[in-house]
């Protein structure tokens, strides 16, 4: 097949495809000439004519020689199957972090990003250097600080910076090193060398999505990955682990975990998945706590030392008593655990000054100063308007370059969105030029640069054909601790690869919270391939131990509420289409049936508190209970349930299985987005209703298989179970109850009805025929062991559960468990005897309330012994 005469075909929308003028064209190693007449300049849509057949660079034109395919249909089909993994994969970017939308699926794009020997080795060697010096800026400006005495760093933008940590002073950090990760992005010029545009320092984020990015791409190109020998990225977070616990006070035994903010930030995707590639525990300020000076994990088992912090949380927010007391994110005390030399956090808190872009400008300066060396990786030409000189340099040429914050983020500082000069009218140039003359600390003026252009494989859609589009791109690289060199400086080892962000459209930004894009970054070499894996060598004992995955007070309190969220959402759903099938039915005019089932939609919150009920205006009842569905708020129907079940999986997501959380995340928008169709429709009919709701209840079902039959029993699975056996207990206990109250029992409508609630018809007709004998009720729902939906059941159930996780001998049941009622005690003749004048089985009535309040009992009990552990002067817990 000749690639050119067929426009779909990889090689011809390459070879049409090409970078804007001005800018580095990665396919080509070469920058793209600037038109010497600009209203001739083609658009990007019509490049074909551009450098028709021009060569590729080597390992460009590798990297195609290699595909499976060079057919255009191939490539839509490969970019769509990358998307459906990314989503079946549930990996997200949650830009508005918004716990109440649904979250934002990464975009990755279907090439990647490559860099060839040569080039990787020159980013490599100058990002090391970048990090010793660093480093060095680390020790001095929190040590002598000479720097700023000598005028080699202006004090006023470190002390006057708020990342500058005036507690941390003067203190040497476990392990006597500031910085184990950190990241760099860069640009590749128009003259074909790479520059360092920023600098991350306190929680720079990619290493989990990178991972991710790296696991898709190599699925689709599996031949053009191997044959560019790609460098493998495990052999780095290897050194990283080894590296922190070399650091740590405990040495190779140490206890690392990542602090998070929690599931509402919105990369919380990566740190889980980051925390379960790492073998870390994932944690939120919460769960830890600081005694003697020393950090401590809350665990259902009591108190864990914790030897060591990879933090994804800002500095300013570690320790509400020294740094923000409003925030909840941090551990109070843990500056004071750090300073004592009791506990590793990488990295050392005080670095954010680091960040700010004011600072590249006075690091050639200081590479020389203290290393004794120019640097190799240069940054753009930057002025930081504090000092006077630099502010009218930079005025003088505002319009050519790029305005930022000096403190991006901060809340006592003047912080706003980069601006590019070159894009600003005449007036709104001259109001920043007033703007920097007025808060000249709070600007820096950088040199502006385009960005090289990467291909990227756009598909057009259905039945149309996709093709290669140019798009501008950043790099970010990472390095990390890997211990000391050969004369024992730290040393610093470079993620081989990154994590490439791309324009979401022509514009010459790249960043993923303006609508961009990632893409892998595939780094060459010419030597061999390493191929370290994380798995260890030996799985001995100790390992094995190390690796068993502990259970903190907050992921158990969340697993607890899980449990109970999924009963509830069932026992919601399943009375719903109870209600709205029987007042449809034949039994629609029985009265003591309409009052139970009123009584139980109020209970239950599917219908407010002084709505009119069935037995008043059925059609009223009706109504309002089908409008009701999908309510987050007021009448906390099954919307506010399955909605709540949601959030409360997204706490402990790393413990969960993608198709587990996939599928509940997939209940929740579909449960939402129908109920909001028929709402705007005004279509409130039962019909629809019901129609939802048994696919809602098929979806739920799945749920419950996947915890049932997917999750390993350990604590944090115990009291999932807990939670829904408490939850049913509660449920079925009281509704029995209330039949008897109203009298619905005594009716054939109601008779059915209960059956139904319990999910036990078939069985019930099995066994009892046509019979409406309360007894054999009774026996059913009430006394049988095998039926999972009986009460019986339900209590025996809770009492072993309760009684494992308080761990008590074989045969025996802890404190918790005896406070659910026993059933073997329980007697049908004694439960169904009616004395005279009494009202009928008063015995059952007495038992039904006993389940009813125990489960409330048990759930105080469970929040104060395991979750608060305020209960533990009344309960033993395991240590």
């Amino acid at each position: 097949m000749d690639p050119v005469s067929h426009p779909n075909d990889v090689l011809s929308s390459a070879r049409g495809s090409t970078a804007a003028a001005t800018h580095y064209d990665e396919l080509r190693g070469s920058t793209t000439p600037k038109a010497s007449n600009p209203a001739s300049a083609p658009p990007e849509s019509a490049t074909n004519s551009i450098a028709a057949g021009a060569e590729f660079t080597g390992a460009w034109s590798q990297f195609f020689e290699n595909l499976e395919t060079q057919s255009g249909t191939d490539m839509d089909a490969r970019a769509a199957s990358l998307q459906r993994q990314i989503r079946d994969n549930g990996v997200t970017y949650n830009v508005y972090a918004d716990a109440e939308g649904p979250q934002r699926p990464w975009s990755l794009d279907l090439f990647p990003l490559v860099v060839d020997a040569p080039s990787w080795q020159h980013i490599e060697a100058g990002v090391q250097q970048r990090m010793r010096l660093l480093e060095a800026v680390m020790a001095d400006v929190y040590g002598p600080q000479t720097y700023l005495a000598r005028g080699l760093l202006p004090p006023a933008l470190v002390h006057g910076h708020p990342g500058y940590l005036r507690p941390m002073a003067g203190v040497r950090p476990v392990g006597g090193r500031h910085l184990h990760v950190a990241a760099f992005d860069l640009a590749h010029g128009p003259d074909g060398n790479w520059w360092v545009v920023g600098q991350r320092s306190q929680a720079p984020s990619g290493l989990g999505y990178l991972l991710e990015n790296r696991l898709a791409v190599s699925r689709q190109f599996p031949q053009a990955f191997h044959a560019l020998k790609v460098q493998r990225l495990a052999g780095t977070y290897r050194a990283l682990m080894d590296s922190l616990k070399a650091h740590c006070p405990a040495g190779a035994d140490a206890h690392i975990a990542l602090l998070t903010p929690g599931p509402y930030n919105e990369t919380y995707f990566e740190h889980a998945y980051l925390a379960r590639y790492l073998g870390l525990s994932l944690v939120e300020g919460s769960d830890l706590i600081v005694r003697d000076e020393r950090l401590f994990l809350r665990t259902l088992r009591g108190l864990v030392p914790v030897h060591g912090l990879l933090k994804r949380v800002d500095d300013q927010y570690l320790d509400p008593l020294e740094l923000r007391p409003d925030s909840t994110l941090g551990v109070p005390g843990l500056l004071q655990a750090i300073r004592a030399g009791n506990v590793l956090v990488a990295n050392a808190p005080g670095s954010a000054f680091l960040e700010s872009p004011a600072l590249l400008g006075f690091l050639p300066a200081l590479a020389r100063h203290a290393l004794g060396e120019e640097l190799s990786l240069p940054a753009l030409s930057t002025w930081w308007c504090g000092e006077r000189s630099a502010m009218e340099d930079a005025l003088a040429r505002l319009r050519e370059h790029t305005i930022k914050p000096t403190y991006p983020g901060s809340a006592i500082h003047t912080s706003f969105e980069s601006v590019i000069g070159h894009s600003l009218g005449q007036t709104a140039l001259d109001a920043w030029a007033g703007r920097i003359m007025r808060q000249s600390e709070d600007h820096t003026v950088q040199a502006y640069m385009p960005l090289s252009q990467m291909p990227t494989w756009h598909s057009a859609g259905s039945g149309q054909r996709g093709a290669m589009v140019a798009r501008s791109v950043l790099l970010r690289v990472f390095a990390v601790s890997d211990g000391l060199d050969a004369v024992g400086r730290p040393h610093w080892r470079v993620l081989p690869g990154g994590l490439a962000r791309v324009a979401g459209t022509t514009a010459d930004i790249a960043s993923m919270q303006r609508g961009g894009s990632s893409a892998d970054v595939w780094a060459l070499t010419n030597g061999e391939v390493d191929t370290t894996t994380l798995l260890p060598t030996a799985l001995t004992p100790a390992v094995l131990a190390q690796r068993k995955r502990l259970v903190t007070s907050r992921a158990a309190e969340n697993l607890y509420w899980l449990g109970r969220y999924t009963e509830r959402s069932e026992n919601t759903l399943r009375l719903a289409r109870l209600t709205l099938e029987c007042l449809g039915g034949e039994n629609q005019t029985s009265a003591p049936l309409l009052q139970w089932l009123s009584q139980q939609a109020v209970a239950n919150t599917l219908v407010l508190p002084g709505t009119p009920s069935a037995v008043q205006a059925r059609r009223v009842f009706e109504r309002t209970l089908i409008a009701s569905l999908a309510s987050a708020e007021g009448a906390t129907s099954v919307g506010f349930n399955v909605r709540a079940l949601k959030m409360a999986a997204a706490t402990v997501r790393e413990r969960l299985s993608q198709e587990h959380w996939h599928t509940i995340v997939r209940t929740e928008e579909e449960l939402f987005s129908q109920c909001a169709r028929l709402a705007a429709q005004g279509d409130y009919s039962p019909a629809q209703a019901l129609r939802v709701l048994g696919e809602v209840s098929d979806q739920l079902a799945a749920i419950t298989g996947a915890q049932t039959d997917r999750m390993t029993r350990d604590d944090g699975w115990r009291l999932l179970s807990i939670g829904r056996h408490v939850e049913r207990l509660h449920f079925l206990a009281s509704a029995l109850a209330r039949s008897f109250e109203t009298g619905a029992v005594d009716t054939d409508g109601g008779f059915e009805a209960l059956l139904t609630l319990f999910d036990s018809t078939i069985t019930f007709h099995a066994q009892y025929q046509q019979s409406r004998d309360i007894a054999a009720l009774t026996d059913l729902l009430v006394l049988d062991r095998d039926n999972p939906r009986s009460l019986a059941w339900v209590a025996h159930t809770l009492r072993g559960r309760l009684a494992k996780l308080a761990q008590s001998p074989a045969g025996e049941l802890s404190t918790m468990s005896l406070q659910v009622p026993n059933p073997d005690t329980w007697d049908l003749a004694y439960l169904c005897e009616t004395p005279e004048g009494e009202p009928s089985a008063p015995a059952l009535r007495e038992l039904l309330e006993d389940l009813s309040d125990c489960a409330f009992d048990v759930s105080e009990d469970i929040s104060t012994t395991y979750f608060t552990h305020s209960g533990q002067t009344k309960h033993s817990v395991g240590t």
